[in-house]
């Protein structure tokens, strides 16, 4: 039997924004608590398929869905392919309606059928969804309500570097991150363990160039020798989200690795001014994250192929 169920929420913030947030998968981990990871299979203009990793019920969980994409009527259609057990199948709907004050009625749909059809995995399927419904609807109204262009706050950035080791050794530096506090001078502590799917849980102890002291814990899903990705579940004070993707090639013709961190990041503006000082901007912390962030992975890849040099 398939059962339906609705989730919505009134936000203040116009629903182009809003759309616009949920529209894009790519910042998913970035933005909504549940989501870990996420990787396009096939991207079109109104259109795509893609793999979602997100913790559902406690534990982290993976299937591709295919989503049709209604700029004009503000409407986002979605129908998984693959789904995880105890879910057989599930689709749905999101939906962005005008209110006449110029806010917006968000409504989140699903439909979905049970393995096995069992009244206990019906409740639990429910009951997911009714954690995690609420967390995205907020989500969205939480960034889109900001006041500033989402587009300043919610960005991301790559760096791509050429080394002389593989890969796999490149990979094999980035994935051992419970060695990192030997190799890396900006790790104090980290704390890891890996389930058998390849889903990692770290906790990391860093010290930033002024001196600052962080402790941050992420959720890593790692495809062996070619991608890591990762969600920040207690980002640094000036960020609502942060989450990025390491990808390893190898560039061929003997030339080693050609590995592309990249990092996808929800600026806080009501910490702007507390962490970088008075006068601050949204634009100074774009430059500030931009620098910080993708110094960090420069200098782990840097090290990474010293390491494998050694």
């Amino acid at each position: 039997m398939r059962r339906h169920t609705r989730h919505a929420l009134t936000s203040t913030a116009p629903p182009q924004a809003l759309y616009d947030l949920a529209a894009d998968v790519g910042r998913w981990p970035a933005v909504f608590a549940p989501s870990v990871a996420a990787h396009y299979l096939e991207r079109g203009e109104l259109s795509e398929r893609f793999r979602l990793w997100a913790t559902v019920g406690g534990e982290v969980k993976t299937w591709v869905s295919r989503r049709a994409l209604d700029p004009l009527n503000l409407r986002i259609r979605f129908d998984q392919e693959e789904s995880a057990a105890p879910i057989a199948s599930m689709g749905g709907e999101w939906i962005f309606e005008v209110r006449e004050d110029g806010g917006t009625d968000i409504v989140l749909l699903h439909d979905f059928t049970a393995v096995g059809d069992d009244p206990d995995t019906v409740d639990w399927i429910n009951a997911a969804l009714d954690r995690n419904s609420p967390l995205e609807l907020a989500a969205l109204a939480r960034i889109a309500e900001l006041g500033a262009d989402a587009g300043d706050l919610v960005f991301s950035f790559s760096d791509t570097v050429t080394l002389d080791c593989t890969a796999q050794e490149a990979y094999a530096f980035v994935h051992r991150a419970d060695l990192w506090p030997e190799r890396l001078p900006h790790v104090g502590r980290v704390e890891l363990t890996e389930d058998a799917a390849g889903v990692q849980e770290m906790e990391m102890d860093t010290v930033t160039a002024d001196g600052a002291a962080h402790t941050t814990r992420s959720v890593r899903v790692c495809r062996p020798g070619e991608r890591i990705a990762y969600k920040q579940l207690v980002p640094p004070r000036l960020l609502l989200g942060h989450s990025g993707v390491w990808e390893f090639t190898d560039s061929g013709a003997g030339t080693g690795a050609r590995v592309t961190a990249e990092h996808t990041v929800v600026i806080d503006p009501a910490a702007v001014e507390e962490v970088l000082g008075a006068g601050a901007t949204v634009a100074d912390a774009r430059r500030h994250l931009r620098e910080v962030l993708g110094r960090n992975s420069r200098t782990t890849l840097e090290l990474a192929d010293r390491t494998a040099a050694a």
